[in-house]
């Protein structure tokens, strides 16, 4: 993950991330689904799995959650689609983006060891917090970057910690609220990005908010990627099949790519 940040700050091009739900809209869509993002411009991805109760997500990803859930879509299926992603694409960083109780229930060291098997980067798991990063420590121990949200109501003391143990990129969350909420202003998350930079080791990335080209490229003025999630779960809600599925990606994603190289 390291390695593909420092080509994009060599390029002077901002980071495009992606999140989709793994098994939404279709299983059988999942791994040209990421291949399809890729091809459509995206730098890293972040690969939801899907969970009962999202607690930060809103109505969109958690309805992608229930569709995926209904599909038996579990830890085992999502590693074996990252790993045959892996088969042609060794290079495109892969986050899994979760909460803690599947990982529980699977077992943290054995998660932790077959998804680094499998080709995952980097893993951020929204509802264990700093206090408890110890609980995480299997995650670390094999490798997986740990991947720290922030938002605007996080304390001065606690962003110092999180830019101290943030791993891969610092995630920063453009307002209090759920996911798909709302139209983030640009303008006053600009200034919060700027003060994470002062202290962060790794980059900053900013999302929720984002719904297409023109808020991806006012955050790029500031951040070092953009995640995209909500409006792009709900590009590809409804595709009958695979080819429709990653026909959808590309043509919501690469107009946000080429503006983003534009600007």
């Amino acid at each position: 993950m390291a390695a593909r940040f420092a080509v994009l700050r060599d390029a002077k091009r901002t980071a495009l991330i992606p999140f989709v739900t793994a098994g939404d809209p279709l299983p059988a869509a999942s791994v040209g689904l990421l291949h399809a993002l890729v091809d459509a411009g995206a730098d890293l991805i972040e690969l939801g799995m899907p969970f009962s109760d999202p607690m930060a997500d809103g109505p969109v990803i958690q309805h992608a959650d229930e569709r995926a859930l209904r599909q038996h879509v579990g830890i085992a299926a999502i590693l074996g689609w990252v790993r045959e992603f892996r088969q042609d694409d060794r290079a495109t960083p892969i986050v899994l983006m979760g909460y803690l109780n599947p990982l529980e229930i699977y077992g943290r060291a054995r998660f932790a060891a077959e998804a680094a098997a499998a080709g995952v980067d980097g893993v951020l798991v929204v509802d264990c917090p700093l206090e408890e990063d110890a609980t995480l420590a299997p995650l670390r121990a094999a490798g997986l970057a740990r991947i720290l949200l922030v938002a605007p109501t996080t304390s001065a003391a606690r962003l110092a910690r999180a830019a101290a143990a943030a791993e891969g990129y610092l995630y920063y969350v453009s307002f209090a609220g759920i996911t798909g909420a709302a139209q983030l202003s640009a303008a006053d998350v600009a200034p919060h990005v700027a003060a994470l930079h002062r202290i962060a080791k790794v980059p900053v990335a900013v999302g929720f908010g984002i719904k297409g080209a023109a808020g991806a490229t006012a955050v790029a003025a500031f951040a070092d990627a953009v995640v995209i999630g909500s409006a792009l779960v709900t590009a590809l809600a409804g595709a009958v099949d695979a080819a429709a599925a990653c026909r959808r990606a590309r043509a919501f994603l690469r107009p946000i790519r080429l503006a983003l190289d534009q600007r």
